[in-house]
């Protein structure tokens, strides 16, 4: 699973990731504060030891901040070794378009070779389908798909350029 990409300078990478699986439980919640159930609590957390296994660590990790998408967030940063306080909350992220998403990613920074997106569906799927020209009929919760793109600026982001690295769930077997 793990690329050589990874590791080459003159790509950058992206993870686009679906929150891990959410409460229904209290129905008086909004859709914003939901939390995790049992099975995101674990699963999130296992998805974030994948990543560190392969030895990936994003350089910034943005989240929606909706309760299930920022403990999932969380959950994944405490795996890789990320403070909390760098995991960086985007309102904009939470119920938003995949143009919207494609000019957040196109204002992040040239020192952020990895970023991750942790966000909720349909917006992941479509995201990663357009980017890398895939044909994901759907991200599971907790599922991590991993684009990179030839260059060293988001700035120059473009629909379809991305190149599939994996594509990963918590249901996955290896």
């Amino acid at each position: 699973m793990k690329s050589g990409i990874f590791l080459q300078s003159d790509a950058i990478r992206l993870l686009i990731c679906r929150h891990a699986k959410s409460s229904w439980q209290d129905a008086s919640l909004s859709d914003f504060d939901r939390p995790l159930n049992k099975r995101g609590e674990r699963d999130a957390p296992e998805m974030g030891r994948r990543l560190a296994h392969q030895g990936i660590r994003p350089d910034l990790i943005m989240t929606s901040p909706a309760a299930r998408a920022l403990a999932t967030a969380l959950h994944y940063a405490r795996q890789l070794g990320i403070p909390p306080e760098q995991v960086q909350r985007n309102p904009a992220q939470y119920a938003a378009s995949v143009p919207e998403l494609i000019r957040l990613v196109r204002t992040v920074g040239p020192g952020v070779p990895t970023l991750m997106l942790v966000g909720h569906n349909p917006e992941s799927t479509d995201l990663a389908n357009e980017l890398g020209g895939l044909r994901i009929d759907n991200i599971p919760t907790g599922g991590i798909v991993a684009l990179a793109f030839s260059g060293r600026s988001w700035t120059d982001l473009a629909v379809g350029a991305g190149t599939l690295l994996f594509f990963d769930y918590p249901k996955k077997q290896e």
